[in-house]
């Protein structure tokens, strides 16, 4: 006995297979796994050939080798962006408030100071000294005034009308505002203009003034001056006095009055810099980024890095986050994939076209960074239409969604999709999983690709908008978005019967062609068991409206009705419906016909197997009996073989079908149909409250032998398949006027 390499190599990927999963599903979706990341590791090969040894580029470095960008790239020059960002900040001028109180409180001072000499001025009867005015304002204003501003006050003869026209420079002066400017703490921003808020009862007031227009503490003599000069404050007379001594009277009582705010100045800089556009650079594909031979400049350098930075997987980190990413996604998909999404298993079959199909996807995605394309997603030469319309088709709308939104998410997460491919394959792949909803006919097809086409555009008006693409690029985007939809429904036209044949899918269009009672094998069925044939077309009839009636698949039901009875194509004669004179079963042993009987469901499985019929139709021949027992016949063996003791007991197992009950609401319509269809052949004189009390009995026999436990059939079905049995009956079974005997056979004729 020799080693067997290949079978120990087949006992170690069992030993990796958890007992209970199916070995070749699992093989599927883990090479599938490993052929994406097959991809990812081929594209970052790709970028690290490109990136080469960083420390042989440097500023100043002579180049070794050229560097060409292979795809079209637009990236965000952070040097020039820089540069804007730094300009638009010393274009925000300093923000400054505006102090109400300060200037009340300067205006209070000034009023008692004005107080005061009103007070003096009545008091001085002619006689007050000099020396005596001049040392009681001292006494309440110590070091404001220089002796020569209290002496203009003293000496003037119109002292109120001094005080007065100095209140209106005060006020004037401090509406103008006294800045206090801290110069370190503006230089990085406008030198030219800063900004003033003034906070007033019921609304803010803001102004932007030049710097050169601003009056600082220092400053105050020269404007108390220039307003003196430009305004009419005295008389004539005295204006040049005023104007002499008015400074050294109110600058005293000056204060800065408008102050910088660090605050809303941050606020201004921050708003400047979250509104500044970043500097965008485009490298276009096969354009020379490094030259070999000369001098590397910082620009290039810079184009490099960003040319590096965006060719996928440029960092591990990067290419393990989207192995990460992968591996989550197809765990999801298997998860969800079968019981959860469909109510059912998926065959090894449908599991293999799903796997491949995702691998077919992502990888190809992946391969997809690297076309030339320019202004648009790229997904809009990915077929995610064609991926979709193929599961969706051949084994469920549903399923087709979950990898409408999986598969673009894969391609997203893997870098191979920006955010308006990613939108753009969604939709496209959405539209696509239901747009085949009740289609009956292949060129159905083509119109579902129209659909497509047209949500294409859609999406792609979209994605255009957000991106604000110029003008130019729309009328290429709309011819490629719609030839995506058209093309997809035409190469799904051509997929579809191949890949039917190799699923032994049930699709409805199949369904459709086996439906056609012109097809070879329904022929042969006519000719050699018209009985038999005559009885499936009525079941199929039943069969089909019950399903209409409780939203289970009516043609499914319908095809499976018409060959549920193939095997009886062997032994025609030996089955009622195809007898005419002479039952052959009264010359053999009970056992012997039934037999015969439970043969026909065998000989039909493999008579629908050889035509490769969908597996939902074999398996309603298969189950059209369930396992049920031949009643006539036990009953005769019983009777017969009972009498003799010689004979062995009777065993009901030896009677019954060889079929098991059936496990889809479709399949056990035809069951009812069949039996029902069979048995009221048998009433006298059918009418409708017999037909409804006879089906009813059947029904009752099949539930308490266990024929329905093992389908998803509720009482509330049940009722509506009697009732619509019943409908179709009675108007098949409709009984006719009784004409008088002398006139019968003239009416007849007449029916």
């Amino acid at each position: 006995m020799t080693n067997n390499p290949n079978g120990r190599g087949d006992a170690r990927i069992k030993k990796l297979i958890p007992s209970g999963v199916r070995r070749g599903p699992a093989l599927a979706w883990g090479f599938s796994f490993l052929l994406c990341l097959a991809a990812l590791l081929a594209n970052q090969s790709a970028s690290n050939r490109l990136a080469g040894n960083l420390s042989e580029f440097q500023v100043g470095r002579v180049a070794e080798r050229d560097v060409i960008a292979e795809r079209t790239i637009t990236y965000i020059d952070e040097r020039a962006t820089g540069l804007r960002i730094d300009a638009q900040e010393r274009l925000v001028p300093a923000v400054f408030h505006y102090s109400h109180r300060v200037s009340e409180d300067v205006r209070s001072r000034w009023g008692d100071f004005s107080a005061l000499i009103a007070g003096l001025s009545a008091e001085e009867n002619g006689e007050q000294s000099r020396e005596t005015f001049m040392l009681m304002i001292q006494s309440e204003f110590p070091g404001y005034f220089s002796d020569s501003a209290l002496d203009f006050l003293y000496r003037s003869s119109q002292r109120h009308t001094v005080l007065a026209s100095g209140a209106e420079v005060l006020n004037a002066v401090l509406e103008q505002g006294i800045f206090s400017l801290q110069m370190s703490a503006l230089q990085r921003l406008n030198p030219d203009v800063l900004e003033l808020i003034r906070h007033l009862p019921g609304r803010i007031e803001q102004e932007r003034i030049p710097f050169r227009d601003t009056v600082t503490r220092g400053a105050a003599s020269g404007a108390i001056t220039a307003l003196i000069i430009a305004g009419n404050y005295t008389p004539a007379n005295q204006a040049a006095q005023f104007a002499q001594f008015a400074p050294g009277l109110l600058e005293p009582f000056l204060r800065e009055n408008v102050f910088f705010s660090p605050e809303d100045t941050a606020v201004r800089v921050a708003q400047a810099r979250a509104a500044t556009e970043p500097v965008m650079r485009t490298i276009e594909q096969g354009q020379r980024v490094i030259t070999r031979g000369f001098l590397i400049t910082e620009d290039e350098l810079a184009e490099f890095n960003a040319l590096r930075m965006a060719m996928p997987g440029h960092a591990f980190s990067s290419m393990f986050a989207k192995t990460l990413f992968l591996l989550l996604l197809f765990t999801i998909v298997i998860y969800f994939c079968g019981t959860r999404i469909i109510g059912r298993s998926l065959r090894d079959s449908e599991v293999y076209l799903v796997s491949g199909l995702s691998v077919l996807y992502i990888a190809g995605a992946v391969l997809l960074q690297n076309v030339p394309i320019e202004n648009f997603p790229v997904s809009v030469v990915a077929p995610t239409a064609l991926v979709i319309m193929l599961p969706s088709i051949l084994i469920h709308p549903r399923l087709a969604l979950l990898l409408a939104m999986a598969l673009p998410l894969g391609a997203f997460l893997t870098g191979s999709f920006d955010s308006s491919a990613y939108v753009f394959a969604v939709v496209s792949g959405v539209v696509a999983a239901y747009s085949l909803q009740r289609a009956e006919k292949r060129m159905e097809l083509v119109k579902a690709g129209l659909v497509i086409a047209v949500a294409n555009l859609l999406a792609m008006t979209a994605v255009l908008l957000w991106q604000n693409a110029q003008a130019a690029v729309y009328p290429q985007a709309f011819f490629w978005a719609a030839f995506n939809g058209l093309a997809s429904g035409m190469l799904v036209l051509g997929a579809l019967p191949p890949l039917e044949n190799a699923l032994n899918a049930s699709t409805s269009f199949r369904l459709i062609e086996l439906s056609d009672l012109n097809v070879p094998i329904l022929r042969r069925l006519f000719t050699t068991a018209p009985g038999t044939y005559s009885h499936s077309i009525m079941v199929a009839n039943l069969a089909e409206a019950a399903c209409i009636d409780i939203g289970a698949n009516s043609l499914l039901t319908r095809v499976g009705a018409y060959y549920h009875d193939l095997g009886k194509m062997e032994n025609p004669e030996y089955f009622v419906e195809n007898q005419t004179n002479h039952n052959r079963h009264d010359d053999i042993a009970p056992r012997l016909s039934a037999t015969v009987i439970r043969s026909h469901v065998k000989l039909g499985i493999e008579k629908a197997r050889q035509l490769n019929l969908p597996r939902e139709v074999i398996e309603i021949i298969g189950e059209h009996h369930g396992n049920s027992v031949i009643k006539w016949f036990y009953t005769k063996a019983l009777k017969q073989e009972g009498k003799d003791p010689k004979n062995a007991p009777v065993n009901a197992e030896d009677f019954s079908y060889p079929g098991t009950p059936p496990r889809s609401r479709e399949s056990a319509v035809v069951m009812l149909a069949d039996v029902t269809e069979a048995a009221v052949r048998t009433l006298d004189k059918p009418t409708a409250p017999k037909i409804e009390k006879y089906i009813q009995e059947l029904f009752d026999d099949k539930i308490q032998h266990g024929q329905l436990t093992r389908c998803e059939l509720t009482f509330l079905e049940l009722e509506k398949i009697k009732n619509s049995f019943v409908r179709v009956l009675v108007a098949y079974y409709h009984s006719r006027i009784e004409y008088p005997k002398s006139e019968a056979a003239g009416e007849a004729a007449k029916q």
